[in-house]
Parts: structure tokens; sequence; C-alpha cells
């Protein structure tokens, strides 16, 4: 027994000073104390997928962030300073901005348990991201304690996680594996612009992978291209509504695919808007959630045009299909 004692000791030792090794620049590194304090020892979840979990943070200077924890399988350490270094080389007004990361060890019990194999695992990885002062995008939607959101504000959301899923495909030259677009994952700051949280350049194997190549603009129809597309047309939906998008919005999906919808829109607007919302806008808001939903496996037109479209630069080629009449 005291041979497995002294060889368990021995191998948590070089565990520690491995993680205690390694740099990155011109990146901050915070305190994994002050984060877990922040935090209220990591309980304030504001959502969870695959991908990791996104706990809000409120440091004692008053600033309140977004702490995300990388759960990705089988991560080393180098692979986590690369995802670091990358997402902070994004800059965009609607992304949530990388401020920091922290390295934390988990509890002895949970590496005792794991045993000497998993010991790398025991690092809790974490990554620090911008004010997000008013919260998620779903309290604000789903909360009836705060106040509801108004036409203009919804529509600029729109607007703006369509610009951040642009610039992410076609300007940021990063090859992004995963975006993930909810009213749980948009945060909204102190002027209540958006900004979108949840990508990552990691696999779940801790491995990269390209997203489709931005070149193909007007003609990207490959899956993760049209989940996006997909999940940008729930969004509007749940912002159009103010109802919950949860388990892939089936009762929204249902609605915005019935022959009968020009009848139901007046039942289906979201009661907190009132009459304060300028109703060409809504079709036209309307319309492109139906299209983005409606060609989900075969998508004919692409999310720059769908930007471009909402901000009324310039016609799109597929404007035809997107003005839908009621």
């Amino acid at each position: 027994m005291d041979h497995l004692i002294r060889k368990f000791r021995l191998l948590l030792l070089a565990w520690l000073h491995r993680s205690r090794s390694g740099s990155i620049s011109f990146v901050r590194r915070f305190s994994y104390k002050d984060i877990k304090r922040a935090t209220d020892s990591f309980h304030r979840i504001i959502y969870r997928n695959s991908h990791g979990v996104a706990y809000k943070a409120r440091f004692q200077d008053g600033e309140v962030a977004l702490v995300k924890e990388i759960e990705a399988f089988n991560l080393e350490k180098d692979a986590f300073y690369r995802e670091v270094q990358l997402l902070a080389r994004l800059h965009h007004r609607h992304l949530l901005a990388l401020q920091g990361f922290s390295l934390g060890h988990k509890r002895f019990w949970d590496i005792f348990i794991f045993s000497s194999i998993c010991l790398k695992h025991a690092i809790q990885k974490l990554l620090i991201f911008d004010n997000i002062e008013n919260g998620s995008l779903k309290e604000h939607l789903n909360d009836p304690l705060r106040t509801p959101l108004d036409w203009k504000t919804r529509l600029q959301i729109a607007i703006g996680v369509t610009a951040a899923l642009e610039y992410l495909l076609l300007f940021s030259n990063l090859s992004m594996y995963h975006v993930s677009i909810s009213s749980s994952s948009i945060m909204l700051d102190e002027n209540f612009t958006a900004k979108l949280s949840d990508l990552s350049l990691l696999r779940s194997d801790g491995n990269y992978t390209t997203m489709p190549d931005a070149s193909c603009s007007e003609e990207c129809t490959s899956p993760e291209h049209s989940n996006i597309i997909f999940q940008l047309g729930v969004l509007i939906l749940e912002l159009i509504t103010g109802q919950s998008s949860e388990q892939g919005g089936a009762d929204l999906i249902q609605w915005i695919q019935e022959s009968c919808l020009s009848s139901s829109i007046h039942r289906m607007i979201d009661p907190d808007l009132g009459n304060s919302y300028d109703s060409r806008e809504l079709k036209k808001l309307l319309a492109v959630a139906r299209l983005c939903i409606k060609t989900k496996d075969n998508p004919t037109f692409s999310i720059p045009q769908i930007s471009r479209y909402l901000q009324k630069k310039v016609d799109v080629p597929y404007q035809r299909h997107l003005d839908y009449h009621v």
C-alpha cells in the first residue's frame, strides 16, 4: 500500500510541475483563485454544451465577465494555448472578446478517482471573455422580471449576429470549426450590443478542423454552413416571438413551415412588443427566418448575402426569395 502511495505522490508532483510550465504571449493569465471566487465556485452556470460550460463571473471591482471551461477530450496544454492565442486574434464588435485564460487543479479526490492515467485531464482549462453586464439574450426574452427588449434592439441583435458570422467566415483568416448560435450564448453588453460567445477552433478530440473556405461565399453548401444558417433562422424566430428555442425550437420551426403562416403572424409576435414595431421590417425578418429554416438541407444563399440584405447595403441575388409577402 505504501508503495502505491509513493508512486501516486510522484505522479502527482510530476503532473503539478507540468501544469505550471508554459506561457502565452500577450494574453493575460487570471488567478484561478479569483476566477473560482468570481463564479461562486463555478455554480453560476449560463449555458452548457458539448464543448464546455459557461459561467457568469462577477469580480471584486464589479466587472461582470463570461468564463468558459474547455472540456475537449484529450486536450493537451499546448493545444489549449494555441486555442487561446487564435481566439485572442478575433476582433469584431459582435464577438465577445477574449480577455485571458486560467488554469487550475480539480479537487484531489477527483484526481485520485481518475487514476494516474487521467492526471493530465484534471487541469481545469478556462477562458475569460469580455464584459456581459446585461447577461444573455435568453434572460431578457424569458425572464418576466427583465425589461422587455424593444423592436429596434431585437433587429440590431439579428443584424449584429449575422455580421459576426460573416466576419468569421470571410475576414478572420481562421479556420473555425464550432460555432453555436442560441439565445443562451448571445451576450449583451452595457449598451445591449449582441456578442456571439460560443465559438471554438477545436474538435472534441483537441484537433483542428477547417470550416468552409470563405471564397465560396455565394455557394457554400457544406453541412457546417447549412447548420449555422439554420441556427440563425431559429434565433430570429425567437427574437420575433419571444418564445424559447430549446430542443431545436420544434414548435417555432413547425409554425414557420406552415402554409397558413400569414394568418397566424399576429398571434405569434411577442406580446411584450405591443404595437411598437415596424410591420414591414418584421415581415422581412420573418421571411429571412423562414428561408433559413426551410432550406436547411439545401441552402441557396450565404451568410454574407443575409448580412447584406438585413443591413440593406445592396440587393442580394436571392431577394425575390426573401421577399415573403403577407
